[in-house]
């Protein structure tokens, strides 16, 4: 059984895509951004995974990859195309190599033209191809920098992605409209650039008159790029909260767990987020919790100190999700949600004030 997650970067619009082997947990991420780092280890923890690799289509021009952090967080190793250029990756790949993951494998596929290097990747039975920026969803890279040739994208296209099976699902590293997967037989017949009967000679006229502007962030996304996103200064990192060991979540957030609060409670600002008869109900309330209903809170969030951080709480979590979420929105730099709200908090039977007798 196959693990497939696709995740999107809204400001490159790039996917990366997570796939596992189920029976052993080895999981490979193609196309991940810098940016996105923290989201993915949180899913690769909570899912109970180990990534052996991180897999690059190309040397991308709009985004900073995030192998280079992979591998410093979680041991991963980096594979890139040995047509690159690139530096400091674990694993050269080229055209026919296998990289497997578990009892699972994706098989290399060279297919040059939005750069020299392009590579896609073939899923073990034939069923998805990681099409990085050669094949997109009824449309295709630019040709016009990076090496970039029309005629090589087109033969890549026809004579490699498209003797793939019709039914083969087709996976792109960007789409800028929000279709989410296409698939070889729907390329050949609707893609208006490379299907039907569109020959290489008319491609390469429209694909070299395109006008298109220079990508935003190509002069700072590509030295990076070959460098497998490793930063100039490299004791750079994300920066990671020091005040509680916190767990970030896959939903974007930070928690911390009821026995360090317990432990701690005295050190923080603990914002309970329920209404008055909850505070005082049958769950009870921390000790030194301020009670600030969700509905209040962001009219009287002036009133807590910036300086101090903050641990937001509710009867579940959830709604104290949302408090500490509107309050990093306004400007609170150290700031957790609880984890599992007053329920888990009673459950492993920490002191509470306030319960009725």
């Amino acid at each position: 059984m196959l693990i497939f997650r696709q995740l999107f970067d809204g400001q490159s619009s790039t996917y990366t895509y997570l796939l596992a082997d189920a029976r052993t947990r080895e999981a490979v991420l193609i196309d991940p951004v810098f940016e996105q780092v923290r989201r993915e280890v949180a899913l690769i923890e909570e899912l109970g995974l180990r990534l052996r690799l991180t897999i690059e289509t190309h040397v991308h021009a709009d985004h900073i990859t995030g192998a280079w952090l992979l591998r410093r967080r979680l041991g991963s190793r980096i594979a890139v195309s040995a047509r690159s250029g690139a530096g400091g990756a674990d694993i050269l790949f080229d055209d026919g190599d296998r990289l497997a993951f578990g009892d699972r494998h994706l098989e290399v596929m060279a297919t040059p033209g939005h750069t020299a290097g392009c590579s896609s990747f073939v899923l073990d039975d034939r069923s998805a191809a990681f099409t990085g920026d050669c094949l997109l969803i009824r449309g295709c890279g630019r040709t016009d920098f990076q090496q970039g040739d029309p005629r090589a994208m087109y033969r890549s296209v026809h004579e490699r992605l498209f003797s793939l099976p019709d039914e083969c699902l087709v996976y792109p590293a960007h789409d800028y409209r929000g279709s989410t997967v296409t698939s070889v037989g729907e390329e050949k017949l609707f893609n208006p650039r490379l299907g039907g009967d569109i020959g290489e000679a008319d491609f390469a006229g429209y694909m070299r008159n395109l006008g298109l502007a220079h990508p935003n962030r190509i002069d700072v996304a590509v030295p990076a790029n070959l460098r497998c996103g490793e930063p100039e200064d490299a004791a750079a990192d994300l920066a990671e909260p020091d005040w509680a060991p916190l767990t970030y979540t896959y939903a974007g957030l930070w928690e911390v767990q009821p026995q360090w609060l317990e432990e701690h409670h005295a050190e923080v600002q603990i914002v309970d987020v329920r209404e008055a008869a909850e505070f005082d109900g049958i769950l009870g309330h921390i000790e030194g919790a301020v009670l600030v209903p969700l509905g209040e809170l962001k009219a009287r969030a002036a009133a807590l100190d910036k300086a101090r951080p903050v641990v937001t709480v509710c009867r579940s979590g959830a709604r104290s999700a949302q408090a500490a979420v509107l309050l990093e929105k306004e400007g609170f730099p150290r700031i957790a949600n609880l984890a599992g709200g007053m329920l888990r908090w009673r459950a492993q039977r920490l002191p509470v004030e306030g319960t009725p007798g």
